[in-house]
């Protein structure tokens, strides 16, 4: 690993001052991948987060592997975010034990079915659902909070795949929705005083997961996929997209409303089929 690598992958803090310490955010799937980079930069940076998963373990573990005076700062609650009901339960708890909240992030989200040949219905709903049903069932949730602060800030966690065209479809159409979903939001929601953008992760090396797998299973076509497709060598660090959230949340982005942020590395196409 190079240096500025290291650097990286360490998550260096965002630094002193009013940007994020002291903010309530509501994070959904931060058990595991982006989303725990997201809460644990959060919690080291000084705010307080609610976060949820489907897995208590996940759950658990992230809390164990926080600094004690992090750990204060985290609350969690194992559900379903496609669970319309729990979700809306949980922002109202989680905005009850701060005493209110100035933002949200949905990170929840995957993929069910594959090349259209191979996705059935049921598999192109529940990709819907898990995407964009809880992205706008989470902001619906949160709103009246956020209006009662005078405002705040929602990051949406699309994807690569919403802009640039990949295999598969599902996936692809439920992110792509999501960035409308944002844009649309911000004109909706400012008089509010209620900030919406969307976030773009690139290909992201998380352990366990595809490119990760590749990367240890078939590295010649790993090789291949980077020299074809990121120009800078490697893919995007989810430290890196992390950082990216933190300032949209935070009082440095104040003029930020209604964006679409890829965070990709200048990333060509999001697989390796190319275009």
């Amino acid at each position: 690993m190079s240096v500025s690598e290291d650097r990286v992958t360490e998550g260096a803090g965002l630094g002193p001052g009013p940007g994020i310490r002291g903010k309530r955010v509501v994070v959904t799937g931060g058990g595991r991948g982006l989303g725990e980079q997201i809460v644990r930069l959060l919690v080291t940076e000084g705010a307080r987060v609610a976060t949820c998963a489907r897995t208590a373990g996940d759950l658990a573990a992230l809390a164990a592997s926080l600094e004690p005076e992090a750990r204060e700062r985290l609350y969690t609650e194992t559900l379903d975010v496609t669970e319309p009901d729990r979700l809306d339960a949980f922002v109202a708890a989680a905005e009850k034990r701060f005493g209110g909240l100035d933002g949200v992030v949905a990170c929840a989200g995957g993929a069910r079915g594959g090349r259209l040949d191979r996705s059935d219905p049921v598999d192109w709903s529940a990709t819907w659902a898990v995407n964009v049903g809880h992205t706008a069932g989470l902001i619906r949730a949160a709103v009246p909070h956020l209006r009662a602060q005078g405002g705040g800030s929602v990051v949406v966690i699309a994807s690569i795949s919403g802009w640039k065209p990949g295999p598969h479809a599902p996936y692809g159409t439920a992110k792509s929705a999501q960035i409308h979903l944002a844009a649309t939001l911000a004109r909706e929601l400012g008089p509010d005083g209620i900030r919406v953008n969307a976030v773009s992760p690139g290909s992201m090396l998380i352990p366990g997961r595809r490119w990760d797998r590749m990367r240890n299973e078939h590295p010649e076509a790993f090789a291949g996929f980077v020299a074809a497709e990121l120009p800078s060598g490697r893919p995007v660090a989810p430290q890196e997209v992390a950082r990216v959230v933190a300032f949209l949340l935070s009082d440095w982005s104040t003029g930020i409303s209604g964006a679409h942020l890829p965070v990709d590395r200048a990333q060509n196409a999001p697989t390796p089929d190319g275009y």
